[in-house]
């Protein structure tokens, strides 16, 4: 099947989204289990009040999860998965009919439900490889595929993480799935070097520093690196206190080429975004 693609352009549920300026994800954890904001929006309640609040700080998409996939979690199981992500997509579609949501998950099945709930965007830190039937169903819906690249499980990744050369590699593993997915008509390939998956603190710098080398496959570019240990350690701080850090890394992102920052911070995000544009001045 011939894919037919518009530069920039993803097809959300029908409504075209310009990835040419810069857009932001919220992240909105419904996780005991997250790094950062565990715990916090568990309660439908407490997760439309955080969506409406990244909403009107300028967020594109809201990025929902309900299983931690930080290094060293614990798997929850895709029933319980299913029952906290479900209701909480029904619920920010009832109150919120235009939010753009993309479903965080490694599962099929819960891929699969979330598009049926209203969610418009697969994000899967897996790439395929933990539930190869994810890719079935991103063929079958044909909604944007967020493709992660990680090394190892959680509980493996950040032990002693090796690459030949972080970059060349992540791209030699995307290539193969890009081609197989555009093969089999789906359009819109968003691609994440997954910063802080199976990396050392070099290969995260490294990885920022040649950042624009993915700009080789002409789709856009994910970063996701909000409050991780790469910037905890530089900024010599936790990540409560990771914020400034963040926000300079994400600048950073930008002018090797970001498409979309994934973070926990919108207004902050959407202020870096805004200077960055100021200074290429596109408008």
């Amino acid at each position: 099947m011939q894919v037919i693609r518009t530069k920039n352009i993803l097809n959300c549920g029908g409504r075209l989204v310009n990835t040419e300026k810069p857009l932001v994800m919220g992240i909105l954890n419904i996780t005991q289990d997250s790094f950062f904001d565990g715990g916090k929006h568990l309660s439908i309640d407490s997760a439309l009040a955080q969506t409406e609040k990244m909403l009107s700080e300028g967020a594109t998409f809201i990025d929902v999860g309900a299983q931690s996939t930080r290094p060293g979690a614990d798997m929850i199981g895709e029933e319980a998965e299913l029952k906290a992500a479900i209701p909480a997509i029904e619920a920010m579609v009832k109150h919120f009919p235009d939010v753009l949501i993309s479903i965080d998950t490694f599962r099929a099945r819960v891929a699969d439900e979330a598009i049926h709930a209203g969610a418009v965007i697969i994000n899967d830190v897996s790439a395929g490889d933990d539930d190869e039937a994810i890719f079935d169903i991103v063929i079958k819906h044909k909604v944007p595929y967020i493709m992660m690249h990680k090394q190892g499980n959680s509980k493996t990744m950040q032990h002693k993480p090796n690459y030949n050369d972080v970059v060349l590699d992540i791209i030699n593993y995307f290539i193969p799935k890009v081609e197989y997915l555009m093969a089999n008509g789906v359009a819109d390939i968003i691609l994440d070097p997954g910063f802080g998956f199976g990396k050392t603190m070099e290969h995260n710098y490294d990885l920022l520093n040649r950042l624009d080398r993915f700009k080789i496959f002409e789709l856009p570019i994910l970063v996701g690196m909000s409050r991780k240990k790469m910037i905890q350690h530089a900024a010599k701080t936790d990540a409560n206190g990771a914020l400034n850090g963040t926000t300079a890394a994400n600048t950073i992102a930008l002018m090797k080429g970001a498409n979309i920052l994934r973070v926990h911070d919108v207004k902050e995000a959407v202020e870096a975004v805004n200077v960055f544009m100021q200074m290429v001045n596109i408008e």
